[in-house]
């Protein structure tokens, strides 16, 4: 093929990425690319001048977010081409945008801008089983709905959230436009987790939605506990299937396993599961199920009673028919997983992360990290997981446990990797030091040092910002659940750039699971009953 309609083929590819978290990701292909031999160049020349051009152009006018952190993969990887790092240091409450709703927020809001409309809207869902489109400059409903009742924390065997309704990040497919997520509806016969399927026109469901998880396993044979099972992990799209990831309550009651369910978008009784053989294990990381555009991967957490290795303290690459596979390349667990399983010291506190780590040679290096709650570190060979005690490289990086998302974003000579959790290597000793970011480089095997540490109270789970996929990064953390601040790092330095801002800026009503979205030239944070926006721009 002649390099002109090669490079025809990758603007056409390069034209259908619909949000600059897209475009960050296919910077960094670029950016890996580049580096590749002399004689493979004519053709990434081409490559680079597209990427380039066209990252911080037309690609980004439409940020649609729709699924958690900005895409399967989980990196938390946005393009805010206004906001560097000087900008960031002016960043302040927007005081005109005031949305309100009912019930508390555990999912991040997902931003969508339909294709041609200049009006782009908020999906917020609640733990009162309800979804509100907000619009996402004016901050008025658009429209709202209620899915059922929600559970009372009372009428449940164990738990922590009270309500209990919609707690999973939802995710949209965007030429249906509609929006998937899981919601525990209780009625006299007790809670029922229903996977609903909305329109984004008007919030109606859609025909043959919702599917009673319970109800449709059942008919194959299958056993699901509605009353022990329970759905806090974001959702995720692939080839045409929506994922749902389950596990149990906060207190690990009852007989419950980690799930995942995938349900065609086109025939919702088609159905596909996996589920862990011992009890527990569950997948109950705020980012659920990621994905390198093949694979899916999950995290599970402890399992109970098991005198063999049952699935639990593991990561799996599932494929999108959920076949059961128990070749050790396609999980991995530590060989110490009886004691996490002893102390709950879940692998499954934080999702996967799956990414490719730029090498001299030019064929990137298919990784992915998994961070446990023994604040343990561990690099995998993302085609060879490695099975029990088979990772690449493994390190303490954490005090304390890790239980939220984290975020990826590329430097000069490998991954920069942040999360909320103190350092065993941050520089001073500041107990404050809720923010680690490491630095993952090439090598065999691949090397892990913590690059710097952020002070702030709180926790929830970092995003990173750039103004074209690369420059200009900037780490961004909540202290939810502490000072209730947004805060600012430079990603290459740790230098703090925004700490909060002044008395109006403060929020409440922030919970742990959450995280900040970079979308339409703002930061959007949501809370209990509210959205509140950080702009640079003058009030």
């Amino acid at each position: 093929m002649r390099h002109a309609t090669k490079t025809g083929y990758l603007i056409a590819a390069f034209s259908s990425l619909n949000s600059c978290s897209a475009v960050a990701r296919w910077f960094l292909r670029c950016h890996q690319a580049l580096s590749r031999p002399w004689q493979e160049k004519p053709l990434i020349v081409w490559l680079g001048a597209i990427c380039l051009v066209s990252a911080t152009a037309s690609a980004c006018r439409a940020q649609s977010m729709l699924t958690y952190h900005g895409g399967s993969d989980r990196h938390g990887n946005f393009i805010a081409p206004s906001l560097n790092w000087q900008r960031a240091r002016s960043l302040h409450l927007d005081p005109s945008f005031q949305p309100r709703f009912s019930g508390h927020v555990y999912a991040q809001p997902l931003y969508w801008q339909p294709p041609g409309s200049s009006t782009a809207m908020l999906i917020v869902a609640t733990e009162d089983d309800s979804v509100y489109a907000i619009d996402a400059k004016s901050g008025k409903e658009i429209w709202a709905t209620s899915l059922g009742r929600p559970v009372q924390l009372s009428t449940q065997p164990c738990g922590n959230i009270d309500p209990l309704g919609i707690t999973g990040t939802p995710a949209i497919e965007e030429s249906a436009q509609a929006v998937y997520l899981d919601a525990v509806v209780g009625d006299p016969s007790g809670p029922h987790h229903r996977i609903f399927a909305l329109s984004l026109k008007d919030g109606s469901t859609l025909p043959g939605w919702p599917v009673d998880v319970a109800a449709a396993l059942a008919a194959r044979g299958q056993r699901f506990n509605n009353r022990f099972q329970n759905q806090r992990g974001a959702l995720t799209i692939l080839d045409g299937r929506v994922y749902v990831p389950f596990g149990g309550h906060f207190g690990d009651c009852g007989d419950y396993r980690g799930w995942v369910i995938g349900i065609r978008l086109q025939d919702p009784h088609d159905i596909v599961t996996w589920s862990t053989r011992g009890r527990g294990g569950g997948i109950w990381a705020p980012g659920g199920i990621s994905s390198d555009g093949r694979s899916l991967y999950v995290a599970t957490g402890n399992t109970i009673d098991a005198t063999t290795w049952s699935d639990g303290e593991a990561v799996f690459r599932l494929t999108a028919e959920l076949r059961r596979d128990d070749q050790p390349q396609n999980f991995f667990a530590p060989s110490d997983w009886r004691e996490l399983d002893s102390r709950d010291a879940d692998l499954g506190g934080t999702n996967p992360l799956p990414f490719d780590l730029a090498s001299v040679s030019g064929r990137p290096k298919p990784l992915v990290l998994a961070l446990g709650k023994d604040g343990r570190a561990y690099l995998l060979n993302r085609d060879n997981l490695g099975g029990i005690g088979g990772s690449l490289a493994a390190a303490l990086v954490s005090k304390y446990p890790i239980r939220t998302a984290p975020a990826a974003y590329p430097g000069n000579d490998g991954m920069f990797v942040a999360f909320h959790g103190q350092g065993t290597e941050c520089p001073g000793s500041r107990l404050a030091n809720n923010l680690t970011v490491l630095k993952i480089r090439n090598g065999s095997p691949p090397s892990m040092a913590t690059a710097w540490c952020g002070a702030f109270k709180g926790e929830a789970s970092p995003v990173v910002t750039t103004i074209d996929g690369r420059s200009n990064p900037i780490v961004w953390i909540i202290g939810a659940e502490g000072d209730g601040r947004l805060h600012g790092y430079r990603g290459d330095t740790g230098e703090p750039l925004f700490s909060g801002g002044g008395p109006n800026d403060e929020m409440t009503g922030l919970r742990h699971f959450q995280t900040v979205l970079p979308a339409g030239g703002r930061l959007f944070v949501a809370a209990d009953r509210r959205i509140y926006a950080f702009s640079s721009q003058e009030p």
